[in-house]
């Protein structure tokens, strides 16, 4: 999946409207699973589901979205989307002994912005990438 994949889940999901697009391919909004793109949030798991359609053919299983092993804030940040961090509830009980801090390590090497991914180009007839020739190998 790249990042073009889920700009196209994206743009489906402005068109439809967020509450059509969960509801077209079966999923459910997951709370705490968001993420910021042009000041609108997004929910993560339905939107990744989608762009593997994108990707893939077939949008992923409901099931493979609620896996553990379905990292979607990684992903969103790998392609590089703001992840909004879960907000966690406020203690009704006395707060517990908070932990011991870890001693900061030493400055940390500074990461390399990651390279932009090539624009590959979709059939629009059944969302596969089209070879360099232009013409799809499945609808001809």
């Amino acid at each position: 999946m790249t990042r073009q994949h889920i700009l196209q889940a994206i743009e489906e999901h402005d068109d439809r409207g967020a509450d059509a697009f969960v509801g077209v391919y079966g999923y459910t909004r997951t709370p705490g699973h968001t993420f910021l793109h042009e000041d609108r949030m997004y929910d993560s798991k339905a939107l990744l589901g989608v762009a593997h359609k994108y990707a893939t053919g077939r949008p992923a299983p409901v099931e493979d979205l609620d896996d553990a092993k379905c990292d979607d804030a990684t992903i969103l940040r790998k392609h590089g989307f703001d992840v909004i961090a879960p907000v966690a509830a406020a203690p009704s009980a006395p707060a517990a002994k908070a932990a011991p801090r870890r001693k900061a390590a030493s400055a940390a090497p500074a990461r390399k912005p990651a390279a932009p991914e090539p624009v590959e180009i979709i059939c629009p007839t059944c969302f596969t990438v089209l070879p360099a020739t232009g013409v799809c190998d499945e609808c001809g």
